[in-house]
């Protein structure tokens, strides 16, 4: 029999410290714990999707970026939990260091993953990957912490109130699941469009830091010592000087990055419901660039061919009423009004803001020929695939796809074969349907997926391409990141609901060859792009 005041076996786990000593009584403790688990995993959710978001809007394809971000921080977090075990006994301390290091790592984390792609995103080799190697440290550095504060504050939590673990666990993660709804219901709703991503992560850093020291130095203070108390509120004071300064200077930092991105003549930049506008140049004689989200729509020498070859080849026939669908700019409508046939033109896009720059910015409208004011374009502010299921049968002669790139994941639904059965719908008989496809040297795989997929909805397809001539990174005309200088090609696929269209090339245009072999039509739930 082991005597009371024995010494523990060798190996013996160690002894757990006493109630902690309280400012509070006990049940508000407990309260105020779980109310900084709640604040905790409202912060760690905005992280997340804080990457998300702008990993999807640098580097595309949101699927992916989800997918890496929070695989990678779910495994981080089990392996912090494991480290954190070895600082339950110094609990407090260990939760407030861990909160100092999340509060600077999350805050700045949309910070430095933007000035990575803004300063390094052209200099091509091993830094053309730099985003994504930095996306994925940052989601194992902000998993581990995250996964730490589980057991730290599972160890505070106890040393209020012995409980038995199945209540401890049950109140914290109940605390824990409302914290991460709120957390994701103010990043879209909130936080996204009052502060913007940069100043938004920022801010969730300051609410973090400021949560796990109010906790520690006005609950658990007790349990520090006069030195670690002094510590741990300079590290907060500086964590939040560091963030308050970065809060600051963000204005002139995006200004920095914006110039560096898209060169020191940008004109216009906002950030619009759907995405964000930049406009550079367009007066003394500087040539006009359109960009969204990052891509080169408009301006350019290649940016009339793209849209002639777009086009010109499905007018070839009646068209007296016109559908296109995107082309908020007007620059395919610009086309369209070449052809005095066309008496009714609609334009639908969904970005408000994209549609009224397009009408009233002097560059800009000068770019798309005036086309808003012409009496017979119809702009609809709507999405394309919602407009076409509740458009009645045989309504257009021609109906023209200038949409964002397939490989968008937040596009693949316009690439879809409901979606060309909505359109071949809308289409009187022997009417015609024009879609960019994307390039088809680099991605030929995407382009017959596209036409097949046409063919798949009961259309008769013929495809072609034309070559670019600016050997620069136009990187929205074929709607890719990819910055390397090279000449360009875009691919489109003509499309008729009877017979499959003549096609007539007068721009420059080539016919192309029969499809790739293996390629499977796209559909809602189950895209191929």
């Amino acid at each position: 029999m082991i005597e009371p005041h024995a010494p523990a076996p060798p190996g013996a786990p160690p002894l757990r410290r006493g109630p902690a000593r309280l400012p509070v009584p006990p049940d508000t403790g407990r309260l105020l714990v779980l109310a900084c688990v709640f604040v905790c995993a409202a912060c760690g959710l905005v992280y997340e999707l804080e990457l998300v978001a702008l990993a999807s809007y640098l580097m595309g394809d949101s699927v992916t970026q989800a997918s890496v971000v929070l695989s990678v921080m779910v495994f981080a977090m089990g392996i912090g939990s494991l480290v954190a075990k070895r600082l339950c006994r110094l609990a407090a301390a260990g939760f407030a260091a861990v909160e100092v290091a999340l509060a600077l790592v999350g805050g700045c984390s949309a910070l430095v993953l933007y000035a990575v792609f803004a300063w390094t995103g052209d200099w091509g080799g091993l830094w053309a990957s730099g985003p994504r190697v930095l996306l994925v440290a940052f989601s194992l550095a902000i998993g581990l912490l995250i996964g730490a504060e589980v057991p730290l504050l599972m160890e505070l939590i106890q040393r209020i109130r012995r409980q038995d673990a199945g209540g401890a666990v049950a109140d914290l993660f109940a605390a824990d699941y409302v914290g991460a709804l709120v957390g994701g219901l103010a990043f879209p709703f909130l936080l996204l469009p009052f502060f913007g991503q940069l100043t938004s992560s920022l801010l969730t850093g300051a609410v973090n830091v400021i949560a796990g020291g109010a906790l520690v130095l006005g609950l658990f203070r007790r349990d520090l010592t006069r030195r670690a108390r002094w510590l741990l509120l300079c590290a907060t004071v500086t964590a939040l000087g560091v963030l308050a300064s970065a809060a600051v200077l963000v204005d002139d930092f995006e200004r920095a990055a914006r110039d560096a991105v898209y060169g020191d003549d940008v004109r216009v930049a906002l950030r619009t419901a759907v995405q964000e506008v930049v406009l550079t140049g367009g007066t003394h004689g500087r040539p006009l660039g359109l960009y969204l989200d990052g891509r080169l729509r408009g301006g350019g020498q290649d940016e009339r061919r793209y849209h002639e070859a777009l086009v010109h080849p499905a007018m070839n026939g009646p068209h007296t009423r016109v559908l296109i669908l995107g082309g908020g700019d007007g620059l395919a409508a610009r086309e369209v009004l070449t052809h005095p046939g066309a008496h009714h033109v609609d334009v639908v896009d969904l970005d408000r803001d994209l549609i009224r720059l397009a009408g009233t910015d002097p560059p800009l409208s000068r770019l798309n020929g005036h086309a808003y004011d012409d009496p017979r374009v119809h702009v609809t502010v709507a999405d394309a695939f919602g407009l076409l299921r509740g458009t009645p049968p045989g309504t257009y002669d021609v109906v023209i796809a200038d949409l964002p790139d397939p490989g968008i994941t937040a596009s693949t639904k316009l690439y879809s074969q409901e979606f060309y059965g909505l359109a071949r719908r809308a289409l009187r008989p022997g009417g015609r349907l024009a879609v960019h496809a994307g390039p088809v040297a680099s991605r030929p795989r995407v382009f017959w997926t596209v036409e097949t997929t046409m063919r798949a909805a009961g259309l008769h397809t013929a495809s072609y391409r034309i070559d670019g001539r600016d050997p620069g990174p136009t990187t929205g005309l074929e709607d890719t990141h990819d910055a390397s200088r090279t000449r360009r090609d875009w691919g489109f696929v003509l499309a008729g609901t009877a017979t499959r269209p003549a096609l007539t090339l007068d721009h420059g245009e080539r016919p192309l060859g029969p499809p790739l072999a293996g390629v499977r039509a796209s559909t809602l739930v189950h895209p191929r792009y």
